[in-house]
């Protein structure tokens, strides 16, 4: 998973372009396992670009996006959030929402 920097975020939203985004803080430890997980559907749905941002760097991003806490993986397609996920639960269930959302 590549870190995205603020303006790669703000231009994967300007091309409309579909992936996901994981917010999370390095001291978090329920963000590390979420981190594991996410590697996994990396390497299921390659197709779609998947990124993630350290909230401690651009907190401005998570009140611009409305995010309520972390970990949080952000799912957008056409330049717009579709869905926000909190609690990561499994692999299956992500993949099973990622593949409903997007």
């Amino acid at each position: 998973m590549k870190d995205w920097s603020l303006e790669g975020i703000d231009n994967i939203f300007q091309e409309n372009r579909a992936g996901l985004l994981y917010l999370y803080t390095p001291l978090c430890g329920t963000c590390q396992v979420a981190g594991k997980m996410l590697a996994v559907i990396e390497e299921l749905v390659s197709e779609l670009p998947i990124g993630k941002a350290d909230l401690n760097y651009i907190p401005d991003l998570a009140e611009r996006l409305g995010v309520e806490s972390v970990p949080c993986l952000i799912m957008f397609k056409d330049g717009h959030i579709q869905d926000k996920i909190y609690a990561f639960h499994s692999v299956p269930y992500l993949l099973d929402k990622i593949k409903s959302t997007l």
